[in-house]
């Protein structure tokens, strides 16, 4: 799990949107960013996480919010997967791991008991300065984006 707090000055990153562009984390200086870790596109907790957060969107740019998503899924994955559900913020391709690593959300995971290394679900909140303001890593995946709403600062 990441060791990152609130009030931490947001790791950099550079990375390739779905659609090939770059994108880092200097681009959203001066806007306020959800930036989502989830695990795999077309999953069924990722698709949900998705889709709350694509319904809630109106809700969360009215607050001021940019949204990014993270996983190590390819660009061609992750357009196929906005395609699919319509989903209108972009997705970073991180094969190798270099983002996912530097906000901590990689590390061992159990599922039906078995150990491997995954993505941890995580979500981060930052201010236009780029720092944390809030880290959700229990994330509701059906309920996603009231779950940000909620616990955002003012």
């Amino acid at each position: 799990m990441t060791t990152l707090k609130v009030g931490d000055k947001a790791p950099e990153f550079e990375g390739v949107y779905q659609n090939g562009d770059t994108i880092s984390l200097g681009d959203f200086k001066g806007s306020k960013l959800i930036l989502f870790f989830y695990p795999k596109d077309m999953t069924p907790g990722c698709t949900a996480e998705v889709c709350s957060l694509r319904d809630g969107y109106a809700e969360l740019q009215k607050r001021g919010y940019k949204l990014l998503g993270v996983s190590a899924d390819s660009e061609a994955r992750h357009q196929k997967f906005i395609d699919k559900y319509a989903l209108p913020f972009d997705l970073l391709s991180d094969p190798n791991k270099t983002t996912i690593k530097a906000y901590g959300v990689w590390g061992k995971k159990k599922f039906m008991g078995k150990e491997y290394d995954g993505i941890h679900r995580t979500t981060f909140v930052i201010d236009e300065q780029g720092v944390i303001q809030q880290i959700i890593t229990k994330v509701k995946t059906k309920d996603h984006a009231q779950q940000i709403i909620e616990g955002a600062p003012d």
